[in-house]
């Protein structure tokens, strides 16, 4: 007998090789679900993005079928199958995996739970109070797992629930009172589920960061780290001058506190030495006169040393002329020594008068 082999119409064959043959091409490879989003808005998200994503819708059975047929050519793409849900569509783009998660994430917009739909994240109700006053909503409340309480005269929710979980399906009633709260889960726009590339699957949690919180945490880590390097002074080109503003202080603070005279603090200490003279002076209470310095009885000394000299100088010069008169009558040659004396004798005497009158 034939094995029967089922019939496979020549469009699914022609779909799959069109998939194919895409994949193929980019180095991004995502998955999203497109459940929800309206055509109009779809049309131009496609026209805002079509430089630079290429945005292909098929079933999800066929794309298992290319996902199956690639797996061992493009590595990741059998683990990104398990992404696939809802109504999917193929992103393709050769840019940041992030960088296409941000884009869809601006295009996006809130809007009402309505009862039949999935919820496309887990969807909280945050601990807070409510406008409704005492009564059935509290009930009501309770009945979809949500703890309520009065208080200031109004109904407060007590702590953060989930109430729906991603994926579950909302029901009419939890989907009115997320209306009545003023809650909008649903989000119109491309849900991003997961992104392949070079092998790593990025999942919609992992692409959906805070950029700005991750911004404030790289921000807080460069300035933990620099605190760090600098308060065990090890040296980078990032605190390198402050560490050395930092010796310099400590070495003249060092200096200070051990009475130590450097090029840096000897006019300080100048300063503070006369300082406390000025107060010394003050405390004992001495005249003037005493601090300052005797010009007059220094020169009175001087002079007295000069004069001192001088009679010396006459005194000897005296006696060789003295002698000389009494040997006048006994050398009838002159003594060469004598003379000698006598001039020498003559020189001092001109130094010291010469000397007086520099000082008069």
């Amino acid at each position: 007998m034939n094995s029967h082999k089922p019939h496979i119409s020549q469009y699914k064959k022609n779909e799959v090789n069109r998939v194919k043959n895409l994949l193929q091409k980019y180095k991004i490879i995502a998955i999203a679900d497109m459940t929800n989003m309206p055509s109009v808005q779809l049309q131009k998200l496609r026209s805002s993005i079509k430089d630079s994503v290429l945005i292909t819708m098929s079933k999800a059975r066929l794309i298992k079928i290319v996902f199956d047929e690639l797996k061992d050519k493009i590595n990741g793409l059998g683990e990104l199958r398990n992404h696939i849900r809802g109504m999917p569509a193929l992103l393709l783009t050769n840019d940041s995996p992030f960088k296409l998660a941000r884009v869809l994430k601006k295009s996006k917009s809130s809007a009402p739970a309505k009862g039949g739909q999935n919820a496309p994240n887990d969807i909280i109700v945050p601990a807070g109070p409510t406008p409704f006053p005492p009564g059935p909503i509290m009930g009501e409340l309770g009945q979809i797992g949500i703890k309520a309480g009065v208080v200031e005269g109004k109904v407060a929710v007590k702590e953060d629930t989930v109430v729906v979980k991603e994926g579950e399906l909302i029901t009419q009633q939890l989907a009115n009172i997320l209306t009545r709260l003023g809650i909008e889960p649903m989000e119109i726009g491309i849900n991003l589920l997961a992104a392949l590339e070079n092998g790593i699957i990025f999942t919609k949690d992992i692409l959906n960061i805070d950029e700005q919180g991750y911004l404030n945490n790289i921000k807080f880590a460069a300035k933990s780290a620099f605190n760090l390097s600098f308060n065990i002074a090890y040296p980078t080109k990032n605190n390198i001058v402050l560490l050395i503003k930092k010796s310099f202080l400590d070495s003249n603070s060092l200096a200070d506190s051990r009475k130590i005279l450097t090029s840096e603090n000897v006019k300080k200490e100048v300063a503070k030495a006369n300082i406390e003279m000025e107060s010394l002076k003050s405390k004992l209470n001495l005249p003037e006169e005493f601090f300052k310095h005797d010009n007059k009885e220094e020169k009175r000394s001087k002079d007295l040393d000069i004069n001192k000299d001088e009679e010396v100088a006459q005194a000897v010069l005296k006696r060789l002329q003295d002698e000389k008169l009494a040997k006048s009558h006994d050398l009838p040659i002159k003594d060469k020594n004598f003379e000698l004396e006598e001039k020498m004798a003559k020189d001092v005497l001109k130094k010291v008068q010469d000397e007086k009158m520099k000082k008069k």
